[in-house]
C-alpha cells in the first residue's frame, strides 16, 4: 500500500511546513490582517487541518467536527489576490522543506484548487 503525503512527510516536516507558512503570513501586508487571534492557536489548527487533509490521522475533525472549510472562512473576505499571496506564501514554505523537489511539488499541488474555493469575494 503507497504511503499517504502525511506519511511520507512526517509531523516534524508537516509542522515546519505550517511554522514557515504562519512567519510568512505574518510579514504579508494583504494576509496578516485576515488572521486575527492567537497565530499559537491557529498553527495547531493548522497542522490538525493539514494532518487530515494529506492523508493522516482526522485530527481536526475529532477536535472540532468536520472542517467545513469554506463555511469556515466565509466570514473573512478572500478576494483572488489574498489567494494568490496566500499561495506564495504556501510555496514559499514549501519550498523551505529539506525534502525531494518532485516531492515539493506534490505538496504545494495540493493546495491551489482548495485556495481557489476559498475565495469569496
Amino acid at each position: 500500500m503507497e504511503k499517504s503525503i502525511y506519511q511520507k512527510l512526517g509531523d516534524e516536516n508537516l509542522q515546519l511546513l505550517v511554522d514557515r507558512f504562519y512567519d510568512l503570513v505574518q510579514e504579508n501586508h494583504v494576509l496578516k490582517p485576515l488572521f486575527k487571534g492567537d497565530f499559537d492557536s491557529i498553527r495547531k489548527k493548522q497542522f490538525m487541518f493539514l494532518s487530515q487533509f494529506l492523508g493522516g490521522p482526522q485530527l481536526y475533525t475529532m477536535a472540532f467536527g468536520h472542517p467545513k472549510m469554506r463555511m469556515r472562512h466565509l466570514p473573512h473576505v478572500i478576494t483572488n489576490e489574498a489567494k494568490e499571496e496566500w499561495l506564495k506564501c504556501m510555496k514559499g514554505a514549501v519550498s523551505q522543506l529539506d525534502i525531494e523537489d518532485d516531492f515539493k511539488n506534490v505538496i504545494y499541488n495540493c493546495f491551489p484548487n482548495v485556495a481557489q474555493h476559498m475565495v469569496n469575494s
